[in-house]
């Protein structure tokens, strides 16, 4: 079996039971172990405990995983305020798991990003903390447009910081794919077009190059439509600026995990981002990531900057 150094989409969700109970909108029942949050019921047991993940990693042959919290955990509704406390929340319990097992699992910071003020108060939060990165929502809220001057004290922050940012879509708000599951299976991989395709459109990886965006799912669609990009910049379609940098050059500086679901795609990420910049991906432990056992060919390693 072919070893995994590092998986850069694995999922947890911290639980402290005592905290929980005084946080508006969000119940922990034990038996059997469920998270309600604001009258959702979050029952992905798998969720809830690591070394549940530890165990998949060692029949796996991956070495270490990077944490964050799944889109059922976002809570993007919520107000600055309680954005912030929930933040809190959740950044304690994953620096707590992290520290408790450092030798396997390295936290990425939950960044509310529909409210970029206490996005990056929740990131200088943990300045002294030994973090790997920071995991953004890609979608799922309007306010959430990646290319907004809102942004810039964050990327700024995360520049200087070399951060890995790990871009997961939201939840997708187009009542259209509300059929057929069709919310996940296209809006995800739309999600994370639409917050990509933003971020290149202004520029962003090239005034920030210490950045080091990875998009999920394999890029999600901004792996076919990148091309589309450039030839919108090379026809100077209206509203296109010319004055950033290229597309697929833009593309290049970014990283993308290696859940495609289907060679073809996979083979694409490898083209537009780089065969370095496709790394190893679980989704573990939801359903649509990489089913048990598909091998990690090829996959690149995460360098820092």
């Amino acid at each position: 079996m072919k070893t995994i150094s590092l998986d850069v989409h694995a999922h947890l969700a911290p639980i402290d039971a005592q905290a929980l109970a005084r946080i508006a909108g969000v119940q922990w029942q034990s038996d059997p172990p469920r998270l309600v949050l604001d009258g959702h019921a979050v029952g992905l047991a798998d969720l809830f405990f690591p070394d549940r993940l530890l165990q998949w990693m060692d029949t796996h042959a991956v070495q270490r995983a990077l944490i964050s919290v799944p889109p059922p955990l976002y809570r993007q509704q919520l107000d600055a305020e309680a954005a912030r406390q929930w933040a809190d929340y959740l950044n304690d319990g994953l620096v707590d798991i992290a520290r408790t097992h450092s030798a396997r699992l390295s936290a990425l910071l939950h960044l509310p990003a529909e409210h970029p003020d206490v996005a990056l108060q929740a990131l200088e939060r943990h300045r002294g903390d030994d973090i790997e990165g920071v995991a953004l929502a890609a979608g799922g809220d309007a306010r959430i447009v990646l290319s907004n001057e809102a942004y810039a004290p964050l990327w700024q922050a995360l520049d200087d910081r070399g951060a890995f940012v790990f871009l997961h879509p939201g939840a997708c708000a187009d009542g259209r794919l509300g059929a057929f599951y069709l919310e996940n299976l296209v809006g995800n991989p739309l999600e994370t077009s639409i917050a990509a395709s933003h971020l290149v459109m202004a520029g962003v990886p090239a005034r920030y190059p210490r950045i080091r965006f990875c998009l999920a799912h394999a890029g999600g669609a901004f792996t076919s439509l990148v091309g589309r990009l450039e030839r919108g910049f090379d026809t100077k379609r209206p509203g296109v600026g010319l004055d950033v940098e290229r597309p697929l050059l833009a593309a290049a500086r970014m990283y993308a995990d290696c859940i495609g679901h289907h060679p073809g795609v996979v083979q694409l990420a490898r083209v537009v981002f780089g065969s370095s910049h496709v790394l190893f991906g679980s989704d573990w432990p939801f359903p649509m990531g990489l089913p048990d056992g598909m091998p990690a060919d090829d996959v690149g390693q995460l360098t820092d900057r």
